[in-house]
């Protein structure tokens, strides 16, 4: 296991970038702690990828360093950095088994055989590939050989870190929410340093302590399920990150009173002493709008029952925002009127949280 740190980390894939727009990856710096959970989460195209093959060794970068405890591995190939990477898509041995699969890397490390056969049994039972140790790979389903990629990299006890490249894509949806289990609960078990990257929310808030959000080559916050959630520092994290994602409204500022269409919105962080540069919104998730007897007069245009609560479109002249509401509460027929809480309201400039 290993604490990694990418430092001054930046990626182009042309020869001789000059602008930041050259960079696939913008400047990364991150400390990852040994035995940790994360998890790199945005859409395609984002970086992801990229930064994860730059830790791996599968990719040089173009600036910048990695290390892992303090040693600096920057130039080291894949097969000295002492990893284990599970692809997007299955990768075994046909020929083989499912138990000469799993025994693949420690026999390749010359580990005692009552280890492997340890080894071997446990990852195993954890995937449930128990019953068909002795069938052949090439006889399975997709999401059994993706299994079977799975257990090979999480047999090795020896890694400095595990890395998952979008593991599930092929598994279907009621054993993607076991494996996410099972991999969380293994994490917990052995305390060996993962890093999962996906574009699935889900996955990444369900798996990770620490979650890496990436938006266009760029990390936009780094933090913990719940400080994505209650205080995202970008728009695009409220944006991605929960359903329906956060209500985005154009506002203005006047002697440093934040106005949405002239009406005054208390927001957790006040502007400034100094005038706020670019284009400013405020931003509030639906799960912190609430009917009120005072507050922004709407017209409540959809209502989509969803079981537990309903999402309650509203609108405000032209502006429209979405708000969770409890099954039993009754949605205002006359002159409805909503407010926000100003504890998790957000105001932004040029798509950052202002400081």
């Amino acid at each position: 296991m290993a604490r990694i740190t990418l430092d001054n980390l930046r990626h182009s894939y042309q020869a001789a970038p000059k602008r930041d727009e050259d960079y696939a990856l913008q400047q990364v710096d991150i400390e990852w702690q040994d035995g940790g959970a994360y998890a790199l989460l945005g859409p395609s195209g984002c970086g992801k990828t990229t930064l994860l093959n730059i830790i791996s060794g599968l990719l040089n970068p173009t600036q910048g360093r990695i290390l892992f405890d303090d040693v600096d591995v920057t130039r080291h190939a894949a097969d000295q950095r002492n990893i284990a990477q599970v692809f997007q898509f299955p990768v075994i041995y046909d020929t083989m088994t499912v138990r000469q699969n799993l025994e693949f890397p420690l026999r390749n490390r010359n580990v005692e055989p009552s280890i492997i056969n340890q080894r071997v049994a446990e990852i195993a039972d954890m995937l449930d590939l128990t019953d068909t140790l002795d069938t052949r790979a090439s006889g399975l389903t997709a999401d059994g050989k993706q299994k079977i990629s799975l257990g090979r990299g999480l047999v090795r006890s020896d890694v400095n870190v595990i890395m998952f490249d979008e593991p599930l894509t092929v598994i279907d949806p009621h054993l993607k929410w076991v494996l996410r289990s099972k991999l969380k609960e293994l994490h917990q078990r052995i305390g060996t340093t993962m890093i999962y990257v996906t574009h699935d929310q889900t996955e990444a808030l369900t798996f990770a302590d620490q979650v890496v959000v990436m938006y266009e080559g760029r990390v936009v916050q780094t933090g913990t399920p719940v400080e994505l959630f209650e205080r995202p520092q970008h728009t695009f994290v409220g944006h991605f990150i929960g359903s329906p994602g956060m209500n985005l409204l154009p506002c203005s500022i006047d002697a440093g009173q934040v106005l949405f269409e002239g009406i005054p919105i208390r927001t957790c962080n006040s502007p400034p002493r100094d005038a706020v540069k670019g284009e400013t919104q405020i931003g509030v998730r639906p799960e912190f709008v609430y009917f009120s007897q005072t507050g922004l007069p709407v017209e409540v245009s959809r209502v989509d029952d969803v079981g537990r609560y309903r999402i309650v479109e509203v609108a405000h002249g032209a502006h429209r925002m979405k708000m969770l509401v409890s099954g039993e509460q009754a949605i205002p027929q006359m002159s409805p009127k909503v407010d926000f809480n100003p504890e998790f309201t957000t105001l932004y400039a040029d798509g950052w949280a202002v400081r």
